[in-house]
């Protein structure tokens, strides 16, 4: 049985007792059986799968070698290997995480023994005391482990592919293998290479310019045609309404379609029937000039995304009291007055931080561009960086993924993008007066 004190000086001797072996304090000291079995057995089990926590830990360092006197399904994958070694390392920090509870709940019940005086807690011994307490964990368990294993492993294996030289041709599993190459990408995207780094910078500033219009535009058209069907006294509001939420409602990637074809150089629509009236002579380049094409995707993308800020603002503005108008109405206060130093500020009080959310969407918003040009026009680096004039990162991604198969600067852009975007997201949001004020 117990020989500890009841003064505190027998606290190293738990310590160094839960640390030789997982549990093991809360049997010996603490008569806590079912809880330091729990915790033995997990212990066991870790010693048992020791070797195969090496292995794969030795795998995912190495990443395999080729050995071409082997068949090709047959050969060492290299991207396996990465994926079972980061698995496995979650799963040893799981454990890890698992031995640090059970050495803290030793000595927590070291210091509770203490406070009785060098009495037991015998009732914490029984099956539904011990449930009970543990309930919160247990509770969590499942969740903690989707988290772990269906985001932060795949958010980890898409960082580490930027580090290895997974791409086309000579570095394709299983014919090949894959090898660490440290900062080797980043160089490249940074400065070691012109084209691809001209292609970076080029992408990266319509990134952004695209994300800011996008946004921009979208918000102000919903904001003005909320507040014009707000104001206007005609009976047919909600016909107008219901109009204009159409694009919002068809599948953005129909809509995309369609306007593309649309407005194609060659016979779309637009072109033809601006001939047809006489205002035009030759047919206007809609998609194939770079400048031009750039401009239609943001009018398009306001087209579908408008709405959606106008039901935002139209229900905000309900909350914005009469009598505030009344009261301005009286002093002699115009509409535009009204609008400008009640409406507008109240609104976007209230829808800050979606405008915030908003704009992360957009510069990350693949189908807005994928659909409609495809990336395209071509410009100068496009045939060795697969980067047209209107592709974002995101859409360039995709190309350097599914065109090229250069996964590894794909990953680099991934970093940047989530490098550049959380911290701006962040502190943006945090900066809002609702964040502030604790009402989101």
């Amino acid at each position: 049985m117990t020989t500890l004190n009841a003064d505190g000086s027998s606290k190293s001797k738990v310590l160094l007792t839960s640390i030789l072996f997982m549990g093991l304090s809360h049997i010996l000291y603490f008569k806590q059986y079912l809880k330091g079995a729990l915790f033995a057995l997990v212990e066991v089990l870790t010693l048992v799968l020791i070797p195969t926590f090496a292995t794969k830990v030795y795998d995912m360092i190495t990443l395999g070698e080729v050995d071409v006197t082997v068949p090709v399904m047959m050969r060492d994958n290299s991207i396996y290997m990465l994926i079972d070694g980061i698995m496995i390392l979650a799963v040893i920090a799981i454990l890890v995480s698992v031995y640090v509870i059970s050495v803290r709940g030793a000595l927590a019940e070291y210091s509770a023994f203490c406070a009785r005086n060098g009495e037991l807690n015998l009732k914490g011994s029984s099956l539904r005391s011990a449930v009970g307490k543990s309930f919160p964990i247990f509770g969590l368990a499942p969740a903690v482990l989707l988290i772990i294993f269906f985001v932060i492993v795949p958010l980890v294996f898409s960082a580490a592919v930027a580090f290895t030289n997974y791409s086309a041709p000579s570095h394709i599993p299983p014919s090949a293998s894959v090898d660490w190459v440290g900062f080797e990408n980043f160089k490249a995207m940074f400065g070691g290479e012109s084209t691809w780094t001209g292609a970076l910078g080029r992408v990266a500033i319509w990134t952004l310019i695209w994300g800011t219009l996008a946004t921009l535009t979208c918000y102000a058209g919903g904001l003005i045609m909320a507040v014009v069907l707000n104001e206007s006294k005609i009976k047919i509001k909600p016909v107008f309404r219901s109009i204009f939420i159409l694009p919002y409602a068809v599948p953005a990637v129909v809509s995309m379609l369609v306007w593309k074809n649309l407005l194609n150089g060659s016979f779309g629509i637009v072109n033809r029937t601006l001939m047809e009236l006489g205002l035009i002579n030759n047919a206007i380049p809609w998609l194939s000039d770079v400048w031009l094409c750039r401009f239609v995707c943001v009018l398009v993308n306001l087209w579908a995304g408008f709405s959606y800020f106008m039901l935002l603002v139209m229900g905000n503005m309900t909350a914005i009291s009469p009598d505030i108008y009344e009261a301005a109405s009286i002093d002699g206060a115009s509409k535009f007055y009204m609008f400008r130093k009640i409406t507008l500020p109240l609104v976007l009080y209230q829808t800050t931080p979606l405008i915030i959310m908003s704009f992360t969407h957009n510069i990350n918003n693949f189908g807005a561009i994928y659909f409609l040009t495809g990336g395209l026009p071509k410009v100068a680096d496009s045939t060795i960086t697969s980067a047209g004039g209107t592709d974002i990162l995101v859409t360039w991604i995709y190309n350097l993924t599914v065109t090229l198969m250069k996964y590894n600067y794909a990953s680099v852009l991934a970093i940047v993008i989530f490098v550049v975007m959380a911290p701006f997201a962040i502190w943006s949001f945090r900066r809002t007066k609702s964040y502030k004020e604790g009402e989101v």
